[in-house]
């Protein structure tokens, strides 16, 4: 019944019926979908990824919003996530489009989607400067919050979403320019930077040791050292105070429980050259060296601590040993990291 329902709501996006009949379909979906098992639940937003990657962009929006819900009541994100990836290059260069024409024509920012609907007026302001393309335009406009929030779960879930972004850069660097035009852009950006399978080169100053960790879905540079403790300070490794296994769960892929305390830092992270690595940041930011990125434990300057827990709670994380190195092996590493640069603690 629920694939059905699915169905129907996807052959009414696709031929674009009424208004209210396409509505009406919809909020069938959304009551179905807090009931129904998760295996329907996959079957029917499999269903709804047709009309995401081929409705008009109004009518996909609204798919790709209730795709993400369904995806985040336990549904499989693969199919939804690649029609909703898909199509966001084509949602923000047309609403960046759009923003530009405004621009040009009436100064300013363009009317918030969340509190005007689009109108005959609208219309009017950009369609000297657009042309036939204005219709398009209005309608990218308005649909790109409801894009970049199902972007936003779909990449938080799923792995291969992540890894197969088509035309990657051309979307980054159009997600960069449309983010103040839409907040939830930001987490977008930032999802599209998450590394999965990468290989980070470990460096103990201190002891002279290595080791090389595997990293999957980290958000954040707090995640990485947090789980860079977890995995490093136990006897044959590391010296130092184990880090509250707490913390370790919350970074990998369990909810922060009530009481939980303020993580605290272990290291100062930099990189070959002696730069900080700083915690807001995110893995990617690490440079490469030879194809490498590497990052080096100095002795904590001050002490640090933040909130434990994930950036993106929905998106489960992995760090793990791959492999241990002795000193004599990193001989040439050695030679190539520098100390690390001062920094202003305030």
């Amino acid at each position: 019944m629920f694939e059905q329902t699915c169905a129907e709501l996807t052959r009414a996006a696709i031929d674009r019926d009424d208004e209210r009949a396409f509505g009406r379909l919809l909020r069938k979906v959304h009551q179905a979908a807090t009931v129904v098992p998760v295996a329907e639940l996959t079957a029917g937003v499999r269903l709804l990824a047709q009309g995401v990657a081929e409705a008009p962009l109004d009518y996909a929006a609204s798919l790709a919003v209730m795709s993400g819900m369904i995806v985040e009541n336990g549904a499989d994100a693969d199919a939804p996530g690649t029609a909703v990836m898909g199509r966001l290059l084509e949602v923000t260069t047309g609403a960046l489009t759009f923003a530009d024409a405004w621009a040009k024509a009436a100064g300013g920012e363009p009317p918030d989607p969340a509190e005007h609907q689009p109108s005959r007026e609208v219309w009017d302001v950009v369609r000297p400067g657009l042309g036939d393309g204005a219709g398009p335009a209005m309608e990218a406009w308005w649909s790109l919050p409801r894009f970049a929030l199902a972007a936003s779960t779909v990449l938080s879930v799923s792995p291969m979403v992540r890894a197969s972004v088509p035309d990657r850069e051309t979307l980054a660097a159009a997600v960069d320019r449309a983010e103040d035009h839409c907040g939830q852009l930001t987490y977008v950006r930032d999802l599209l930077r998450v590394l999965d399978g990468e290989r980070l080169l470990v460096l103990d100053r201190a002891s002279g040791r290595g080791w090389t960790v595997v990293i999957g879905g980290i958000g954040d540079n707090f995640q990485l050292h947090t789980l860079l403790a977890g995995e490093l300070i136990r006897p044959d490794r590391l010296p130092g105070q184990a880090p509250d296994p707490r913390w370790v769960a919350s970074s990998l892929d369990q909810d922060v429980p009530p009481g939980t305390p303020a993580v605290t830092g272990q290291w100062n992270l930099v990189d070959v050259d002696g730069e900080w690595i700083w915690n807001e940041g995110v893995p990617a930011d690490i440079p490469e060296v030879g194809g490498t990125r590497v990052v080096v434990l100095d002795p904590p300057p001050y002490e640090r601590s933040w909130n434990p827990g994930r950036r993106f709670p929905q998106m489960p994380a992995s760090l793990f040993v791959e492999a241990a190195h002795d000193p004599a092996s990193l001989q040439a590493w050695w030679q190539r990291v520098r100390p690390a640069t001062t920094r202003p603690t305030g």
